[in-house]
């Protein structure tokens, strides 16, 4: 099964960074949007696990959730990977915040201890808006799309207070994600 971490936000801040997204929605719709009910924060990607791997991870991550308390976060500002010339992705930010780092640092370490890889590459929060495929669209459209994302201006508050195990499954109508189990942080 491909599995991956995740923070979940609730129907309504999904519902307010879709909105806040939609004048770049408009102007290139040859992008792949990520649907609103799919927005998440990836904490970490594990990819293809064996069956038996989900419930160690579950308990994993159920010990990661007793040992950090709930973040307070916020939402906004627009950017892409690895930038607007010439973007993979395009991203809504998540203010860097220490509890957040220390809780990412928490799940690599009980991810390694599962025998799990560590993620070589800085930690940079964000909820994925569109994926860009190579010649996806013209730089004059990557110009106009960089220029209304710094119009857009988006702060939400969020509070973080659980890591989800997902699962992800790739149909031919893009991936579909199922939350395997919940691990809530403490209060």
């Amino acid at each position: 099964m491909r599995l991956f971490l995740a923070i979940n936000f609730a129907p309504e801040v999904r519902r307010a960074v879709a909105d806040a997204a939609a004048p770049l929605r408009a102007m290139a719709p040859e992008l792949s949007w990520i649907r609103e009910p799919q927005l998440h924060l990836t904490v970490k990607f594990l990819g293809e696990q064996p069956d038996d791997m989900a419930p160690r991870i579950a308990d994993a991550m159920r010990g990661v959730g007793a040992r950090n308390r709930v973040v307070d976060a916020q939402i906004g500002g627009i950017g892409a990977f690895p930038n607007f010339r010439r973007p993979r992705v395009v991203w809504i930010g998540v203010t860097p915040e220490p509890k957040l780092e220390l809780l990412h640092h928490d799940v690599e370490s009980a991810c390694e201890s599962l025998g799990l890889p560590l993620d070589g590459k800085p930690f940079r929060p964000h909820l994925t808006l569109a994926r860009v495929k190579p010649r996806a669209a013209n730089s004059e459209t990557l110009r106009s799309l960089a220029r209304e994302a710094k119009q857009v201006s988006f702060v939400e508050e969020v509070l973080i207070d659980a890591i989800d195990l997902m699962q992800s499954e790739l149909t031919t109508v893009g991936a579909r994600y199922r939350l395997i189990t919940s691990a809530p942080l403490r209060e």
